[in-house]
C-alpha cells in the first residue's frame, strides 16, 4: 500500500483503493456503524480489557424501577473481571459503581 496515492498524505489511507489492503478498514455497514463480530468488554471497576476466554468475568444488568417498583425498561450494565472477583473485591467495587451512578446511597 506504499504505492497508494491516498496514503502519501497520511500513514493510514482514508478510503479503499486498488493498492490498499482491506485490513486497515473497520467493518462498517452502509450507515457507517461499526459491525464487528466481537467487541471486547472492559471491566467497569478497573478499565481492563476482559479477554474472550476469561470465564471468571461476570456482566450484570441493573434495572431501573419507578416509584411503584415496576421495571421501566432502562438498565445499567456493569462488567467485572475475574481478577477483581478472585481478589474478593467485587462487592466493594460494585457498591462504588452503583454509588457513582446514583443507584445506591450510604446514608441511614
Amino acid at each position: 500500500w506504499l504505492k497508494c496515492p491516498t496514503a502519501a498524505a497520511s500513514a493510514f489511507p482514508k478510503e479503499a483503493c486498488a493498492y490498499c489492503p482491506q485490513a486497515f478498514f473497520k467493518m462498517q455497514n452502509d450507515e457507517g456503524r461499526i459491525v464487528d463480530l466481537y467487541l471486547p468488554r472492559k471491566c467497569s471497576a478497573t478499565n481492563r480489557l476482559i479477554p474472550a476466554k476469561e470465564h471468571g468475568a461476570v456482566q450484570l444488568n441493573i434495572g431501573q424501577v419507578d416509584e411503584q417498583g415496576r421495571y421501566t425498561g432502562e438498565f445499567f450494565t456493569f462488567a467485572l473481571a475475574g481478577f477483581i472477583r478472585q481478589r474478593g473485591e467485587s462487592d466493594s467495587c460494585l457498591n462504588r459503581l452503583l454509588h457513582e451512578k446514583g443507584l445506591l446511597t450510604f446514608s441511614k
